[in-house]
């Protein structure tokens, strides 16, 4: 990787991407550190430290860098952008309408899909602008609490949130990568400094063994490289096309491969599954109740009840994710109508059953890989007594997976660059 990113400095044109990445991912940390009005920034802090660091919100607050535990401009941080692009593309599946501007109408459709999920996005953080404003006033870490200061608090969150996806926008247009991956980046890797500045805290104060940090790191290189192999991970269906003959050539003829990837769902089961089994802990810490049994035996994150949901929900969520995107019909369809076939099945019906079998069997594997780096760091936290890593498991996955997606579009860049051509 870091040789990639060596050889693609030379290059000028990539090495402009790169500070244009670079520039505006500052300006995302500076949004970041810069505190909304009126709000109790010290008081918000110490709440969400030792209440809701186990709820949804603490999810949010984990993708966003800790802006959100901040109450800082950019505090929904990337996450209604994210949201609204899942509602668009679940709705493109509901109504005809939205389905046909994604497949039939070409450029011009999904240029109105992005306006519609641009809308879409400003909309859900209006929304998650107003709730964040009523927690605040409800648990009176509002420095000022009156009409004024509650519009000023609301559209700057609005405002912010806007501005975050304009920011993954240009990214994506003139920087390197997935503007939205690489700002997701930024944020989690953002608090890896007072990650590891707690566990040297705690180190120092004998509140955890230097054994116990030794065995941390190790488990965490060895997590990042099962995941490096996973994410790599594909099966591929060879696929077979027939000549065909038009005037006086000849097409097809070739052999190549349909790939599907192991871990085709990415991430979002994970996120999914956490939003949903966090929700009892979430009501419960906005209704005072997170000292009871309830809480610390079933709703906790470091529960066994929990993780039996979380695990079930997973697994659930990355068959739905499954479903969703691919079509089994659809593909042996596609493979019909150019003249494609898969050895030993016939096209049409037989192929389509094939192809769905096969697609169950890697969802299951996919998911239960899902499910050991989401559930690892719970157990890892409950045997060695270290708070916190309930939403490591996601964050890596995420970490590791931007990256790959990141050194692969340098990489692609660079083959193109230097491409000679067939004139020369």
């Amino acid at each position: 990787m870091f040789t990639t990113l060596r050889n693609a400095w030379k290059i000028p044109e990539l090495r402009k991407k790169l500070l244009f990445t670079l520039m505006i991912l500052l300006i995302f940390r500076v949004g970041n550190a810069v505190p909304v009005p009126y709000v109790n920034v010290e008081a918000l802090s110490s709440y969400f430290r030792y209440n809701l660091s186990n709820t949804v919100l603490g999810l949010y607050n984990a993708m966003s860098g800790s802006a959100f535990s901040q109450a800082t401009v950019f505090a929904l941080g990337i996450q209604p952008y994210i949201n609204a692009s899942i509602i668009i593309e679940l709705l493109t599946i509901v109504f005809p309408a939205l389905e046909r501007l994604a497949k039939e109408e070409g450029e011009e459709g999904k240029r109105k899909l992005n306006r519609i999920t641009r809308y879409t996005t400003v909309g859900l953080g209006l929304v998650l602008g107003i709730a964040y404003y009523v927690m605040l006033n409800n648990y009176q870490l509002l420095v000022t609490a009156n009409v004024l200061s509650g519009i000023v608090v609301v559209l700057s969150f609005t405002a912010g949130a806007s501005l975050v996806m304009w920011l993954g926008e240009q990214i994506s247009e003139f920087g390197i990568g997935n503007g939205i991956s690489i700002i997701l980046f930024a944020g989690i890797v953002s608090r890896v400094p007072s990650l590891v500045g707690t566990m040297v805290s705690s180190l120092k104060s004998g509140a955890i063994q230097w054994w116990t940090c030794i065995l941390l790191v190790i488990g965490m290189l060895l997590l990042i490289a099962f995941i490096v192999f996973i994410t790599n991970a594909e099966r591929r269906i060879p696929v077979q096309y027939a000549k065909r003959v038009v005037g006086r050539k000849v097409y097809g003829g070739q052999n190549t491969n349909l790939p599907i990837k192991v871990n085709m769902s990415g991430v979002l089961p994970i996120i999914f599954a956490q939003s949903i089994a966090s929700l009892p802990a979430t009501i419960c810490a906005f209704t005072s109740g997170t000292s009871g049994w309830w809480y610390r035996n079933v709703f906790s994150n470091t529960s066994a009840v929990y993780a039996v949901c979380y695990f079930i929900l997973i697994v659930l969520f990355s068959y739905f994710y499954a479903t969703v995107q691919y079509n089994p019909v659809e593909i042996a369809n596609n493979l019909k109508k150019n003249g494609g076939f898969i050895p030993g099945f016939r096209p049409g019906r037989p192929t389509a059953e094939f192809i769905a079998k096969t697609i169950n069997k890697i969802v299951l594997f996919g998911a239960l890989f899902l499910s050991v780096v989401a559930l690892l760091p719970i157990i890892v936290g409950n045997v060695v007594g270290v708070s916190g890593l309930a939403i490591g498991g996601t964050s890596v996955i995420i970490v590791v997976g931007v990256a790959i997606e990141t050194v692969s579009a340098i990489e692609a860049q660079m083959l193109m660059r230097h491409y000679k051509g067939f004139l020369e």
